[in-house]
C-alpha cells in the first residue's frame, strides 16, 4: 500500500479491499483444513490450514503493514502470541520484564519459563538505570508493555531498544493498549511487536485473538518457525472478526480517548478517588514521553478507592460499565486487576507493585461521557453518603 495513504484510509484500503476473484468486498472466509495438490512433484502455496491459510494470511498481512513490519502471525490468543514469541528464547537466556506486566505474562514468565531453565528479572523499566543494571550477560530479551497495565507506566521504547540491542538482546513490546493506530514500537526500534487483538483491534467483545509482527525477516522466518510447530494458529472466523473490528478502528479509538481524557480529569477531582493513572494527564510522571512516542495516551486508565470494601460498593452502584475480564471493547468495561488480570499474580507480589485491592482499570467504550462521568458521579455520592451516615451513628 503506498504510503502517500494516511492510517485511516490504510484501514480500509489495502491489498484485501475486496477480494479478486468475486469483487466481494470483504475477505472470503476459507475453512479449508487442507489443499489440493496438483502433483506430488509441486505443491502449492497452501497446503495445510495451520502452516498457511488465506483468510488469516489476509489477517496477518493486513496487521503487518500498520505496525510496519515485514511480516504478521495471527495466534489464537494474546497468551499464544506472547507464548510463541518467548519460544525465542533458549536454556540458559534471562529476560527483564516491565514490572506490573499483565497478569497472564506473569504466570508465563515464572511459572512455564523458569521450569525450561529461562530466568527472569522483574523491573521498573521507567527506571532506565534500572534496567542497565538489570542486564546480565545471558540477557537476552527485554519485554516492555506501554503503558503497562494496570497502573499506566510508559516505557521510553527507542531507549530500552538502545539497551537491548547494546547488549545483543531482543526487544518485544506488547502494543495491546495502544494498537498501531497511536504507537509503532517497530518504528522506535522494537523486534516483535505483540497485541491481544481480542481487546481495541477487534473491538467487540466476540472473539479471542493475539497477533505478532517482526521487523526481520530472519527473525520472521524463526517466529512462524515456531507458530507452525507450536501451531496456536487463529481459525479463519477469528480472523475475519478481527479484519473487521480493524476496519474501524481509528474512529473507535479516537472517542474512546477523547472520553477517556474527560473521564480521568473528573475522577482526578474527587475525595473518595486516591489516585488516577492515565498518561493523558498533565501530572502523569511519563506524559511528556508519551506524547514524544505515542499519538494519544489511549482509551484506558485506572483510578484507585480506599480499599476493597469501597470498591465493592462503587461496583455495585455504578450501572453502565460492563464489569467483566478484558478492555479495549465497544461498551465501556470495568475491571478489578486483583481478583481478575493479575490474579495470577501473588498478593505480596501485586502489592509491591502497587495495585492494591481497591484499584480498578476502566477501559472506556463508545458511550457519551457525559453519561459515564454522571453514573460515576452517583456511584461516588451514593458512597459518600454512606459514610457519613456511619459517622453520625
Amino acid at each position: 500500500m503506498s504510503q502517500q495513504y494516511t492510517f485511516e484510509t490504510q484501514l480500509l484500503h489495502n491489498k484485501h479491499k475486496f477480494d479478486p476473484a468475486t469483487g466481494g468486498v470483504s475477505v472470503p472466509i476459507q475453512h479449508a483444513s487442507t489443499f489440493h495438490q496438483s502433483s506430488a512433484d509441486k505443491f502449492g502455496k497452501y497446503d495445510y490450514s495451520r502452516s498457511l491459510n488465506p483468510t488469516r494470511e489476509a489477517l496477518e498481512e493486513i496487521i503487518a503493514e500498520l505496525e510496519g513490519g515485514v511480516r504478521g502471525f495471527a495466534f489464537s490468543s494474546g497468551m499464544a502470541a506472547i507464548s510463541t514469541a518467548f519460544l525465542l528464547l533458549s536454556q540458559g537466556d534471562h529476560v527483564i520484564v516491565t514490572e506490573d506486566v499483565y497478569g497472564g505474562t506473569y504466570r508465563m514468565v515464572t511459572q512455564v519459563l523458569n521450569r525450561f531453565g529461562i530466568e527472569h528479572t522483574f523491573v521498573d523499566m521507567t527506571d532506565l538505570d534500572a534496567v542497565e543494571q538489570a542486564i546480565r550477560p545471558n540477557t537476552a530479551l527485554l519485554y516492555a508493555e506501554t503503558p503497562s497495565n494496570p497502573l499506566l507506566k510508559v516505557t521510553d521504547i527507542q531507549a530500552i531498544s538502545k539497551i537491548a540491542k547494546k547488549h545483543g538482546a531482543y526487544t518485544f513490546v506488547d502494543n495491546t493498549f495502544m494498537t498501531p493506530y497511536l504507537q509503532r514500537p517497530l518504528d522506535l526500534g522494537a523486534d516483535i511487536v505483540l497485541h491481544s487483538a481480542t481487546k481495541f483491534l477487534s473491538g467487540h467483545s466476540d472473539t479471542v485473538a493475539g497477533l505478532a509482527v517482526v521487523k526481520d525477516e530472519e527473525l520472521a522466518n524463526m517466529l512462524y518457525s515456531l507458530q507452525n510447530s507450536f501451531g496456536a494458529v487463529l481459525g479463519v472466523q477469528d480472523a475475519w472478526l478481527v479484519m473487521r473490528g480493524i476496519k474501524t478502528l481509528s474512529v473507535r479509538m479516537n472517542q474512546s480517548q477523547v472520553s477517556a481524557k474527560k473521564i480521568a480529569g473528573f475522577l482526578q477531582k474527587q475525595p473518595l478517588i486516591k489516585n488516577v493513572f492515565y498518561p493523558g494527564l498533565a501530572n502523569h510522571p511519563q506524559s511528556a514521553l508519551q506524547i514524544q512516542q505515542a499519538y494519544g495516551p489511549g482509551a484506558v486508565l485506572s483510578f484507585e478507592l480506599e480499599n476493597g470494601e469501597v470498591l465493592s460498593k462503587f461496583i455495585e452502584q455504578v450501572k453502565l460499565p460492563v464489569f467483566a475480564v478484558s478492555l479495549g471493547a465497544v461498551e465501556s468495561i470495568l475491571s478489578y486487576p486483583a481478583k481478575m488480570s493479575h490474579a495470577a499474580m501473588p498478593q505480596d507480589e501485586r502489592e509491591m507493585r502497587g495495585i492494591s485491592d481497591g484499584l480498578l482499570r476502566l477501559s472506556v467504550g463508545l458511550e457519551s461521557a457525559a453519561d459515564l462521568i454522571a453514573d460515576f458521579e452517583q456511584a461516588l455520592d451514593y458512597i459518600g453518603t454512606l459514610a457519613v451516615q456511619k459517622e453520625e451513628v
